[in-house]
């Protein structure tokens, strides 16, 4: 009589062809955030701006008139910059959070089908893809962040663009006046002074939008670490594998959230106080 073999283990069983429109669309949305933004950002007046050369090119004379001028609104060749920057932020935001979610529903996709592959062949792979996936998914949530910050506040934005640690001519001097002001602030006068007071409270807001969305995500990512602590409680001790991966997500969750909570925290200071971190920034640029 002969002996029964014993069965082969199955491979993890993914859908196909969820997974394959999930690839598709991630693959498709991270050529977009690359290559897109700077095309859908502009009209026909500012076909330049596409090239990051053409934008500072723009951007030196038109900041310099703008700090001269010592007036609150921004000349028109300013505010051309300005609100092309922030629909250039808008274009990258929205493909972002378009990425972000492809990025999570193929990562749960992932996850669950490794807690269910049981020994087969295909698990190290699995493992693997889904830390990939989840690892992207968290760089693009920061570039959610980033944009939604780069919109919120564009000027403060688009000025990390001019050479400020090292300045050259018209611009060196528009410079040492606002390291000057900033000095002094907010004990200044003379005609620049409303010029300087939309400077930092552009810079504040910056600061402080990056605070309240770290906030949030801190508070997201404590939640997600408690459910996934109670799902390693609940979880029979014959499975190794769903105790250990729920442990892992409950400390990373948390050590990620405390990131966050200090991000918060550092912005919510500067928030409060944006002009001396401003003059940091026109003395040593980003």
């Amino acid at each position: 009589m002969r002996t029964p073999k014993a069965a082969l283990p199955r491979p993890a069983e993914v859908p196909g062809r969820a997974l394959a429109v999930l690839v598709a669309l991630a693959v498709a949305l991270g050529a977009g955030f690359v290559l897109a933004p700077s095309r859908l950002a502009a009209n026909g007046s500012e076909g330049g701006f596409s090239e990051q050369r053409g934008l500072v090119d723009a951007l030196r004379p038109a900041f310099i008139a703008y700090w001269r001028s010592g007036d609150r609104r921004f000349p028109p060749d300013l505010e051309r910059v300005v609100d092309y920057w922030y629909r250039f932020h808008v274009v990258k935001g929205v493909l972002a959070g378009a990425l972000l979610i492809v990025l999570v529903a193929l990562g749960v996709l992932l996850w669950k089908a490794f807690l269910r592959s049981g020994n087969s062949r295909g698990t190290p792979a699995l493992a693997s893809a889904a830390a990939v996936t989840s690892v992207l998914a968290l760089v693009s949530l920061a570039a959610v962040m980033a944009n939604i910050q780069g919109a919120v506040a564009p000027f403060s934005s688009v000025t990390s663009m001019l050479p400020l640690g090292t300045p050259g001519g018209q611009l060196a001097g528009a410079v040492g006046e606002i390291r000057q002001g900033l000095a002094h602030y907010p004990d200044t006068s003379g005609r620049n002074a409303a010029a300087l007071q939309v400077m930092v409270d552009d810079f504040g807001r910056y600061h402080a939008v990056l605070a309240v969305m770290a906030s949030v995500v801190a508070v997201v990512l404590a939640g997600l670490s408690v459910t996934a602590w109670r799902r390693f409680a609940a979880t029979d001790r014959a499975d190794g594998r769903t105790r250990r991966t729920m442990g892992w997500f409950g400390v990373l969750s948390a050590l990620v959230a405390l990131a966050f909570i200090v991000v918060a925290v550092a912005n919510t200071g500067t928030a409060a106080d944006p002009a001396p971190a401003l003059l940091g920034f026109y003395e040593a640029g980003w």
